[in-house]
């Protein structure tokens, strides 16, 4: 029992290791000026996305724990993101410089760790860790968007993969039955290695009919021919919400101060461009040709909407999506990962903010799923047609607002892009974004009509 807790806890004290050495990379390469991002809706400055995620360390582990004072009580506020309006993040006057906030960050860090080694790990100190922990890995990968968005130098650990040609997958048959679908527990329990976020439970079957989805999600090529044919000019593929879309992000589009020139609606992809007759795609401070065999990103649910009516397709459910990727069922060994239960690898994977969806959409065949699905985990965040809402039996988590918030209004995304930690992410996971959204991660895979 000692052996076991002792590896629990250095296994503990790696991913809290990893967590610190990734987010000081991220902030340690920017120089004073680059930390004091342009305000845009979509990111936050460096620095306080690193003095929030401390912060939640220290309310969710030390305080809720044990009953530390806080480090700072006069910050607390400025690091509470539900006390803090967004524009007021960018005030100097607030905040503290990169030293203070590198040193508060460091000092929560090593408190945390002092007390994973002292204390006894009980599973819910065990779960709290995992919790906070992993919210700081949602906050790496916003503070590498938010280098995409600004257009900065590329993160460290960036890699140029070697050309590669992609092929046709076509369709995966996915035949009927009844499916298990997300992870075990009433939600408000502690469930050490399996652990999940409120979103992602109770645990629940589903009867579904057979539907046939693509093994690979849309390429740029793929999506450069709806563009091409006119997709953006074409109203009848396009819904309300997509019209409306079109429309107000014109007025977005100026108000951020765009350093390229504003078309007056979107007429491609975010990053894309037209350049001497040929197009590239912005990659951080680097526009690049379009690969053509690439993963289509940074593109928003209304564009994948018009896509698919244009194809003749259709955006899968978030529960097809999850039986394409894991295909469990009753009474079977359960499959967090679309190959199994090993952890995610290289070979397996695009995250960890490595080739930032630079592959082929057919790449990695380690990493297919029971059915022949490629890149479900890692890659792009794929859209799915269903709206964010609670499972059946949902109950809040320690946290309240992890999924609460966004129920409703926002759809579901599944399985993890290129810039998210892979520690985060299995095939139960459910990621909510509002479908304007376009500056994340994000892409798509289609079923057939």
């Amino acid at each position: 029992m000692a052996d076991r807790e002792t590896a629990l806890k250095d296994e503990m004290l790696g991913l809290l290791e990893n967590a610190r050495q990734r987010t000081l990379a991220l902030v340690d390469s920017l120089d004073d000026d680059q930390l004091q991002v342009p305000w845009h809706p979509g990111v936050n400055p460096p620095l306080w996305e690193m003095g929030h995620s401390s912060f939640f360390y220290e309310v969710f582990v030390l305080n809720l724990l044990d009953g530390t004072p806080s480090y700072d009580p006069s910050m607390d506020d400025l690091w509470d993101s539900f006390h803090i309006d967004h524009r007021d993040r960018w005030n100097r006057d607030y905040f503290p410089g990169r030293e203070q906030t590198r040193n508060y960050m460091l000092t929560i860090y090593d408190r945390i760790a002092q007390r994973i080694r002292e204390q006894p790990l009980d599973e819910r100190s065990r779960y709290l860790y995992r919790y906070a922990i992993y919210h700081q890995h949602m906050h790496i990968e916003s503070m590498t968007w938010c280098r995409q968005t600004v257009g900065y130098p590329p993160p460290p650990g960036v890699m140029k993969p070697a050309s590669a040609r992609g092929e046709q997958l076509g369709d995966a048959r996915i035949p009927a039955g009844t499916w298990l679908i997300g992870m075990p527990g009433e939600s408000a329990d502690y469930a050490g290695e399996d652990f999940a976020f409120d979103g992602e439970k109770p645990r629940h079957t589903v009867a579904l009919d057979a539907f046939s989805i693509s093994r690979a999600p849309v390429s740029n090529a793929e999506f450069l021919a709806f563009l091409e044919d006119g997709g953006y000019r074409r109203p009848e593929l396009w819904s309300f919400g997509g019209r409306k879309w079109l429309q107000s992000e014109t007025d977005v589009a100026l108000v951020f101060g765009e350093r390229e020139p504003v078309l007056r609606a979107p007429r491609h992809p975010l990053y894309w461009r037209l350049h001497e007759g040929q197009w590239q795609e912005r990659l951080f401070d680097q526009w690049q040709p379009l690969e053509p065999d690439a993963p289509v990103i940074h593109v928003s649910y209304w564009e994948a909407e018009a896509w698919c009516n244009w194809a003749g397709r259709r955006l899968p459910t978030e529960t097809e999506w999850e039986v394409a990727a894991l295909g469990n069922r009753p009474g079977e060994a359960f499959r967090r990962f679309p190959w199994g239960n090993e952890p995610p690898t290289p070979e397996r994977v695009d995250m960890d903010t490595t080739m930032m969806a630079r592959q082929p959409a057919s790449a990695m065949p380690a990493g297919e799923s029971p059915f022949g699905c490629r890149q479900m985990i890692g890659t792009c965040w794929e859209w799915t047609s269903d709206q964010f809402l609670p499972y059946d039996g949902f109950k809040v988590d320690m946290y309240p607002f992890m999924s609460t918030l966004q129920f409703g209004d926002h759809k579901v995304t599944r399985g993890g892009g290129c810039a998210t930690s892979s520690v985060l992410i299995r095939g139960t996971y459910r990621q909510a974004y509002l479908p304007q959204r376009n500056d994340v991660y994000t892409g798509f895979r289609t079923c057939a009509l």
